[in-house]
């Protein structure tokens, strides 16, 4: 029998439910009383939660924890951070602390441009379509003034116009290439309209408009975010010799894209983590990361090392539009909590917290696999889940946590030593 339904958008959140039960459960009440067991006691809160998308049923909670001690350009903050990884909060934890007494981090924004494009076909004489582009720019820049003039006073709006030929990659296709400043908001309805209200000035006859939508490769909205010492001062019973298999264990990243994907991957645990908890979009910022990790042609590290005159540099550049007005950073009210907590930066701001939130994860990271490698923190930190999936007590907890202190954590070693408990 076919579960194809018609109208379901239209049901109850309850109709939902019951027939999601009824026809991939076997109507089993557990679990109406798990999906239930997630929605939040405010009504009103739920409800905000329920507009967000479209046939919610539940929340999904993820862990929200936040990582004190950074000092970013001679500022202090504790940076919230939404994500599953056990180690990733504690790890950027331990770094920003041990960063804190060698002078912080230090970050700066190098561009803010962002970009959208307006996707054609033309098979007509490419100059003639040159002169008309140049004839219609100003009446294109003209057709977006009610939707850029609050833009235009925030000290945003339309930056440029191109005309590109495509033409070498697929027959007759042509593009017009317009850059943005979003200032503080994310931007993504801002570009969107505005291209949409160009590509309706823009056609003729002749121009088949394929699509109008904003770029989230943003190559030229970058931050860069640092931190350096002396190598003496990286500590350990060998500092120098740390030093040089950290940089080198950075240099392969650069060379050997399946190590880079995972370098950049434990970069992007940081980077995400506050993305989430900003409210901000998460799969827009790995898209144009992961573009720009690629920008050589060659897919490559997104962090930097230098060893040179005894002095070690760690650095990251990485493209990332973000906001910090509009969307969900004000109606989501954790979202709105972080950018509190984080002292109400502006989306220049969050760029640098952000980076830096990367460049810490991926110092932790290469600082593990160079040392004692990454199961040896990982696996602690992944002990209490092991423990809750085998449904552990607190006495068994405590007895398995204290056996484990100075051992190597495995999942066979725990379940082993658990059932040695309960015999």
């Amino acid at each position: 029998m076919s579960k194809i339904v018609s109208g379901f958008s239209k049901l109850s959140k309850e109709e939902k439910i019951h027939w999601l039960a009824t026809n991939y459960f076997n109507s089993q009440p557990e679990i109406i009383e798990t999906i239930k067991q997630y929605w939040n006691v405010d009504e009103k809160l739920q409800q905000l939660h329920d507009d967000f998308i479209e046939n919610t049923i539940s929340n999904f909670y993820m862990p929200y924890g936040v990582a004190p001690n950074f000092i970013i350009n001679g500022k202090e903050y504790v940076i919230p951070m939404v994500v599953e990884e056990s180690s990733v909060v504690a790890a950027a934890s331990l770094v920003a602390k041990f960063w804190s007494s060698r002078g912080g981090f230090k970050a700066e924004v190098l561009s803010t441009t962002k970009i959208g494009q307006i996707h054609f076909m033309f098979q007509g004489n490419t100059s003639e379509l040159q002169e008309y582009f140049m004839s219609k720019k100003e009446d294109l820049i003209n057709a977006t003034a009610d939707i850029t003039k609050n833009m235009e006073k925030r000290g945003g709006g339309i930056l440029d116009i191109q005309l590109v030929d495509k033409t070498d990659k697929l027959s007759d296709y042509y593009q017009l290439h317009v850059t943005f400043e979003t200032v503080d908001s994310m931007g993504a309805n801002f570009i969107n309209s505005c291209l949409e209200a160009m590509a309706k000035e823009f056609r003729k006859e002749d121009i088949e408009i394929v699509m109008s939508i904003l770029s989230n490769y943003v190559p030229e909205c970058l931050v860069r975010a640092e931190v350096s010492c002396k190598i003496e001062e990286l500590g350990g019973e060998n500092p120098h010799k740390f030093a040089e298999k950290f940089c080198q264990a950075v240099q392969i990243a650069e060379i050997e894209p399946y190590r880079a994907v995972t370098h950049n991957k434990g970069i992007m645990n940081g980077i995400d983590a506050v993305v989430l908890a900003t409210g901000n979009d998460f799969r827009a910022i790995e898209a144009g990361a992961h573009a720009y990790a690629s920008k050589s042609g060659h897919y490559k590290s997104l962090t930097h090392c230098d060893i040179s005159n005894g002095i070690f540099r760690f650095w990251i550049e990485i493209p990332l539009a973000l906001g910090t007005v509009g969307g969900l950073t004000s109606l989501h009210p954790m979202a709105k909590l972080s950018l509190d907590m984080l002292q109400k930066p502006s989306a220049r701001e969050l760029m640098m917290i952000m980076a830096t939130a990367g460049l810490a994860q991926n110092f932790a990271a290469l600082r593990a696999l160079t040392t004692k490698g990454i199961q040896h923190g990982h696996m602690k930190m992944h002990l209490m889940n092991i423990l809750n999936q085998l449904g552990a007590n607190d006495t068994d907890k405590q007895k398995i946590v204290d056996y484990f202190e100075g051992k190597t954590v495995s999942h066979s070693a725990v379940v082993e030593k658990y059932k040695e408990i309960k015999k």
